[in-house]
């Protein structure tokens, strides 16, 4: 008897899923090229403005003041009307708000127009993320997250190609200009897509009110209403003002009022049983973006400023860091499927942190630079490809993509912190220093938090409801429950 020949994974897609995933992933890497362009021209702005290194920093910082408010409302949107919508509307806030870049004046507008970036980049997260991972099998999610996450990466180093063309004859500012140009092709490719399948079978068919509305416990009473909105505008003003210099000397007061209003709203979305769970996933991401965003945000002024990289150089550098992030995703994306999301990203952060120090010892070889930067980004950049999947995961489909903006998108308030802390760590030691060691310290925590599935183990502490990931296979799914005899059953790997 012959046996049955095994159909390629790739087929199984199908024309019309690579299309759909095609078309989330050309707006990634298009808000991958639109999100890297600061970074790259930071010490020209200082030169322009007179900025200093922690103020360069901060408009890095600028955009991530707004990712919680983006993610969770684009978010909804997506949950409420298609993750199409929510796709559409996220290019364009990013696109314009690049666009808008390139005509600041000062520091304080150019800060502004990167708050509109964060929205927008928030909102293509969460309905990227979502619309890929509903679109393609269960067996073959991590492939899905990781080849996605992979566009942000390559869109970087598009960006690093163009700066070395653009800015050393026209100046920074064309940079932006240029920043606005692919949204018509995003928008062209988006035009004729299908919506998310398991939003389109759950609530394409239903009433508008009846669908999702992730904010309506938010909202409930007039009283309710009335406090969380003075929670959202408390919040955005003491984050604005910690990374401004209006915060002056109030910084640690501000950050303190600024943590616990996003905690209010945390606990509320994840209610009585799951408010636990959304707070130790928010806190994961924030170690993430702690340990990565140092070197995304801060490698190009290191290579310029200690390594006196010219731009050729520079750009040589960013495109074997980017490579190997793109790199990274697409084989975690196999890694993931063949061995679980969260063992396959604890054992390739602790294969990265071996490479940590030597990236940073490399002075006289851009040649081995660039080698080291691949396999350290490959490792360390390229497994938070796996991160969408992993989120996602834990939040049932009406609650998903607004779940997954909100906590995500806290949790990337890290990303505003981590280059400032670098900054300000570089005051006392050189800036390779502070970004291996913070680089090295906060991926040993982020190591303990998902390799020992902190999150799960925290949310079994209140509820015992709920599969431990919605987005895997129904066969492989086991419950959170805890045993009759007492013992706390274990989560099956997500």
């Amino acid at each position: 008897m012959t046996a049955a020949v095994r159909e390629p994974w790739y087929r199984e897609i199908g024309p019309t899923r690579w299309k759909s995933f095609f078309a989330a992933w050309i707006g990634y890497f298009l808000d991958g090229f639109d999100f890297v362009l600061i970074t790259l021209v930071l010490t020209e702005i200082g030169d322009e403005f007179g900025l200093s290194g922690v103020e360069q920093a901060s408009l890095v910082s600028g955009a991530f003041i707004t990712r919680w408010l983006g993610g969770a409302v684009l978010g909804a949107l997506g949950d409420r009307y298609g993750r199409k919508a929510a796709m559409v509307a996220s290019i364009l806030l990013y696109s314009v708000g690049t666009f808008a870049c390139g005509f600041a004046w000062d520091y304080t507008s150019l800060f502004t127009a990167r708050l509109l970036i964060g929205m927008g980049m928030a909102g293509e997260y969460s309905a990227s993320a979502t619309y890929v991972l509903e679109s393609w099998p269960a067996k073959l999610r991590n492939r899905a997250s990781g080849f996605l996450i992979s566009g942000f990466s390559l869109g970087g180093v598009l960006a690093a190609e163009v700066y070395e063309q653009v800015v050393p004859a026209h100046g920074w500012r064309w940079l932006f200009y240029i920043g606005l140009f692919p949204v018509a092709i995003a928008l062209w490719v988006r035009r004729a897509l299908p919506e998310a399948e398991e939003w389109q079978e759950r609530f394409a068919d239903t009433d508008a009110g009846q669908r999702p509305n992730p904010f309506r416990p938010l909202f409930a009473t007039r009283r309710l209403a009335t406090v969380n909105t003075v929670l959202a505008v408390v919040a955005t003003a003491a984050l604005f003002a910690v990374f401004t210099p209006l915060g002056g000397g109030a910084v640690p007061l501000l950050s303190v009022v600024a943590a616990a209003c996003l905690l209010a709203f945390t606990v509320q979305l994840g209610g009585r049983k799951r408010w636990l769970l959304y707070v130790a996933l928010t806190v994961t991401v924030f170690c993430a973006f702690l340990y990565s965003w140092p070197v995304q945000a801060l490698l190009p002024t290191y290579l310029k400023t200690e390594l006196g990289y010219s731009p050729s150089e520079v750009t040589d550098a960013l495109f074997w860091a980017g490579f190997g992030t793109a790199v990274g995703c697409v084989v975690a994306g196999f890694i993931g499927d063949r061995f679980g999301t969260r063992r396959a990203y604890a054992v390739t952060l602790v294969v990265g942190i071996a490479f940590v120090f030597p990236v940073f010892a490399v002075q006289d070889s851009p040649v081995g630079l660039g080698i080291l930067l691949f396999c350290m980004l490959a490792c360390m950049q390229g497994i938070s490809g796996l991160l969408p999947k992993y989120i996602a995961g834990h939040f049932p489909t009406e609650t998903r993509a607004a779940s997954l903006g909100f906590t995500y998108n806290v949790g990337a308030l890290g990303g505003a912190v981590a280059p400032v802390l670098g900054a300000k760590l570089a005051s006392g030691m050189s800036l390779g220093q502070s970004l291996a060691i913070l680089t090295f310290a906060l991926t040993l925590v982020v190591i303990v938090l998902i390799g020992f599935d902190v999150p799960n183990r925290l949310a079994r502490l209140v509820s015992d409801e709920g599969p431990a990931d919605h987005l895997a296979d129904e066969s492989t799914t086991k419950p959170l429950r805890r045993l009759s005899s007492g013992v706390r059953g274990r989560a099956p790997n997500p």
